[in-house]
């Protein structure tokens, strides 16, 4: 007689495989989902990069105006007292949490929650190195009426309404 904790469990066949598990499907969805990521954080800091080599207020769009600014915060400037390597370290820790849910989470989502978590990493990630760079985010987008802002931000907060929506476009489905 064999005990309990003896017996091995039997090997998962192709279709008992769960989503997580490193399938070839599971491998080029999260390459995929990264490299949108890293596509999308590259456009940031290179728009960023070209804002603060033309003239700190740049063209006037009416409701949306070009003006140049660092933020040494957080979000809306909280935390921009801190030491710049505890708001990295804390950005830093997020975006890696961010990173490994996206990556595990990345082949049982639909498209739309992919799409939404790459835009996601996009924005923290183009954030987090531009904090690196200089101890500052750069924010250039001003509307008069809410906080400076910039790709990266918009990013994050479209992602974040995306893999919402999704999310609860999946939930009432599944009702």
């Amino acid at each position: 007689m064999t005990a309990e904790s003896d017996v091995e469990p039997p090997a998962a066949g192709p279709a008992e495989r769960t989503p997580t598990e490193s399938t070839p499907r599971a491998t080029r969805i999260r390459a995929t989902l990264l490299a949108v990521a890293v596509v999308l954080a590259a456009v940031d800091l290179i728009v960023k990069h070209l804002v603060e080599q033309a003239h700190p207020a740049g063209p006037d769009f009416g409701f949306l105006s070009v003006r140049l600014s660092y933020n040494p915060g957080i979000a809306f400037s909280l935390g921009d007292t801190l030491p710049a390597w505890v708001v990295i370290a804390l950005t830093s820790a997020v975006t890696l949490g961010i990173t490994l849910y996206a990556l595990h989470t990345a082949p049982e989502v639909p498209t739309a929650a992919r799409a939404g978590m790459s835009m996601i990493l996009a924005g923290a990630a183009g954030n987090l190195i531009d904090r690196i760079a200089d101890g500052a985010v750069t924010d250039y987008l001003y509307t008069g009426w809410f906080p400076t802002f910039n790709l990266a931000d918009s990013l994050l907060t479209c992602g974040v309404v995306l893999l919402i929506a999704s999310t609860l476009r999946a939930e009432s489905r599944a009702d």
